[in-house]
């Protein structure tokens, strides 16, 4: 017990250093990853224009104008939602656009009814829930010299939803198999609940960063599949979703877990 306390204690010294070191460009890394697939999706929306009109108008018989309307919120509102957030320009107002999205394609697309899309884009939510969160820290730092009047109760309880919502992604990768991977799913099953209470909470967030970029860019290698394979296309969504929520465990780990987690609480004790 004392030597897997120190093992702990040795493993969150080394990710101190490393956030330490990198404190500056994480937050940045953190909203670019987060971003990256909606703005894969604008790009496709522009690319595949004629494409996603005949499909939306296949699926719903809803007429070329709706189709292209469709389309167009899409292709305007993923793009520009994704610069307002680079730039930290109106970021509330840009992950309301972004969150109309995610809405938007569950419904249009049909995922309400599919549980594995459906849980990734609850994943997307909580994501999003992390880059307010970050947005409120940002507005308290331009008044670091007025006093506090006590916790900033809505950023924590952003933090908290959006801990909660990113653990839907990881379940969308168990794969219940008698081999290395039932290793893999009690690894990642343990750091995504360390993560969604609260404990440990940087550290976990930092192993399950590692331990999902190994896993996408091993499933997910896209690139390696010609362009005219249908396979290519679902493993890029797949590819850029989990890239997405990746950046949401980083902003977890450039945010901390925020007062409503058993690290705060445990400052008390």
């Amino acid at each position: 017990m004392v030597h897997q306390k120190e093992w702990i204690s040795k493993a969150e010294d080394i990710a101190d250093q490393i956030l330490r070191h990198c404190k500056h460009v994480l937050p940045t890394i953190a909203r670019l990853c987060l971003i990256s697939t909606f703005l894969e999706d604008g790009i496709r929306m522009w690319v595949q224009w004629s494409e996603q009109q005949e499909y939306m108008d296949m699926s719903w018989g809803c007429g070329k104008f709706l189709a292209t309307l469709f389309v167009l919120i899409n292709l305007v509102g993923q793009l520009g939602g994704c610069v307002m957030v680079l730039g930290r320009f109106r970021v509330p107002i840009a992950c309301g656009i972004l969150f109309f999205i995610v809405v938007l394609q569950t419904f249009a697309y049909s995922i309400l009814w599919d549980l594995q899309f459906l849980f990734r884009n609850l994943a997307l939510i909580g994501a999003l829930l992390l880059v307010l969160a970050e947005s409120r820290v940002e507005g308290r730092s331009l008044f670091a010299g007025v006093p506090s009047l006590g916790d900033n109760k809505p950023k924590n309880y952003l933090q908290l939803t959006g801990r909660i919502l990113l653990a839907f992604m990881f379940i969308t990768l168990l794969r219940f198999e008698i081999s290395l991977q039932i290793l893999q799913d009690i690894l990642g099953s343990i750091l995504m609940v360390l993560v969604t209470v609260g404990y440990k909470t940087k550290l976990s967030a930092l192993i399950l960063v590692l331990l999902l970029s190994g896993l996408n860019l091993y499933h997910n290698a896209w690139w390696n599949i010609p362009s005219y394979k249908p396979l290519r296309d679902f493993l890029k969504y797949d590819f850029f979703q989990t890239l997405s929520v990746i950046g949401g465990l980083l902003m977890i780990v450039y945010l901390g877990p925020g007062g409503v987690s058993m690290d705060e609480h445990k400052k008390k004790w």
